[in-house]
């Protein structure tokens, strides 16, 4: 059967099967007269008719009247308003995504897939954007991203990484003060809530993509009577006891989920009129790939940016970013090549060329050393990044390895929240079988702990994001039927 002919059955399959959960239309509702107030104003790509305002949000929940502070929203008003049911927030990913530029960028696709059925609108969590920022005050070197994410060192040791560690999390206490520690996702969920009363509606409708899922669906929990409709985008393991400490683990899986897709396109004939056919089969292009960067780990070549080498860990993470898209492959194949020709010097991606913003950098760490306490001691983790390394290769212990949040200063800010199939049945998942961040058995995770209040739509697509990305029609399709018409699958299907 041919893929065009597979998606077709899927979709005729699952349309027989699909259920209907209706939800009335909604005009917005009067704000109190507590609520927060937005005084709009035109922004962004002026084809889009976007709009930006700031929202006033309590600095701390659990002080109300005290500090404010300032998070930008923005939004997409519908052109039709007779037909508007509401509205759907975009939630990035991250932590450390922005919804404004997420916006700015998938506003075109989404006006076009739902016309006018929803104002959309969407906002940069703390420490984003033009939202309020925190900043630890690291060392260039200490927010390159290859640091960050704690890569071992080239014979798998871990010592660089501890004290990197321990430096960082000293730091981030030392300077990011109250902001920093507002920079948690159960704040994210309540300024979720303040945005919907200061948009003076009953309910919410939201696409959360990758961390935003996670997000989503907590906001969905915590407040089932708000929500709408809710679309989870490549979600992740949401287990209360490690959270993103999981997650991080789960990239291990998924670039050995994702990497046949890379090797395949990287051998096909057709790369060979660019330069750009790494290997004649595509069983050649991993062993290629892990015997350039273990020479890389003994001999880091001279880049573009100087004083920054192609190295081993470099060109690892260069591989695990590229992996999130199809299009990603070209460039990362192209570094690849130049990695390995004497005549050649590698230019790095921009990600990698140069450190992070302190803000960046901050909310990177902040956010998930906040939400949940690390588990595991200093040689506990030795041997954990040990046994990855040999089962994974391609991530090389990354995933297994110490991070700040092991010395962070204070502890979890809240007790961390365990996600149930308690609640309406509003949610449609979608979900990668080949996602290099979330796979797909970490999104059965998801899965399972909503039970009957979700379905699940598996994509068979490499990638991190799929609705209106990197995904299918017939993924698409699904996803859009839901939104307009509140139509889910009966039960969970492949597209």
């Amino acid at each position: 059967m041919t893929t065009s002919a597979a998606i077709a059955l899927t979709l005729t399959l699952a349309s027989a099967a699909l259920g209907v959960s209706p939800v009335p239309a909604q005009a917005p509702a009067p704000a109190s007269a507590s609520a927060p107030s937005l005084d709009w104003q035109k922004c962004g790509p002026a084809d889009l008719h976007q709009e930006c305002a700031t929202l006033a949000v309590p600095l701390d929940y659990a002080d109300p009247d005290g500090r404010r502070v300032p998070l930008a929203v923005s939004r997409l008003l519908s052109a039709a308003p007779a037909a508007r049911r509401g509205v759907l927030l975009v939630v990035p990913g991250g932590p450390g995504g922005s919804g404004v530029q997420r916006l700015s960028s998938k506003g075109a696709a989404l006006t076009k897939e739902l016309g006018g059925a929803y104002d959309l609108v969407a906002f940069d969590p703390r420490g984003v954007g033009g939202s309020v920022k925190a900043d630890c005050g690291l060392a260039d070197d200490d927010r390159r991203l290859v640091n960050l994410r704690g890569w071992p060192a080239a014979d798998g040791s871990i010592g660089e990484s501890v004290a990197r560690s321990r430096r960082i999390a000293e730091a981030c206490a030392r300077n990011g003060g109250a902001v920093l520690r507002s920079l948690t996702t159960a704040d994210q969920v309540r300024d979720m809530d303040r945005l919907r009363e200061a948009l003076g509606e009953e309910k919410l409708s939201a696409w959360g993509v990758s961390y935003g899922t996670y997000v989503t669906a907590r906001y969905a929990q915590e407040f089932p009577h708000r929500t709408d409709r809710i679309v989870l985008d490549s979600s992740a393991d949401p287990d209360p006891r490690t959270v993103a400490q999981g997650w991080l683990r789960g990239m291990a899986r998924g670039a050995e989920d994702r990497f046949p897709d890379f090797a395949a396109w990287a051998a096909h004939p057709d790369r060979a009129k660019d330069g750009l056919r790494l290997a004649e089969r595509a069983e050649d292009v991993r062993p290629l790939v892990l015997a350039l960067a273990a020479r890389l780990d003994r001999e880091p070549k001279p880049s573009t940016t100087a004083g920054v080498p192609l190295t081993g860990n470099v060109l690892r993470q260069a591989l695990q970013n590229a992996l999130y898209a199809d299009s990603q492959f070209e460039g990362l194949a192209r570094l690849i090549r130049q990695a390995g020709s004497a005549g050649e010097t590698p230019v790095l991606p921009p990600a990698l060329a140069g450190p992070m913003s302190g803000s960046d950098a901050a909310v990177t760490v902040g956010v998930i050393c906040n939400d949940v306490k690390w588990r595991g001691s200093i040689p506990a983790y030795a041997r954990a990044v040990a046994a990855d390394r040999a089962a994974h290769p391609l991530t090389a212990g990354m995933p297994a390895n110490i991070t700040p949040c092991s010395f962070w200063k204070g502890g979890p800010v809240e007790k961390p929240t365990r996600l149930t199939d308690e609640g309406p049945s509003d949610i449609l998942m979608i979900q990668s079988l080949r996602d290099p961040s979330t796979p797909h058995s970490a999104g059965l995770k998801m899965r399972e702990a909503l039970g009957a209040k979700a379905r699940l739509v598996s994509v068979d697509h490499g990638g991190h994001g799929m609705y209106l990305g990197n995904g299918n029609a017939c993924g698409d399709r699904m996803v859009t039927r839901f939104l307009l018409t509140g139509e889910r699958p009966a039960a969970d299907v492949t597209c």
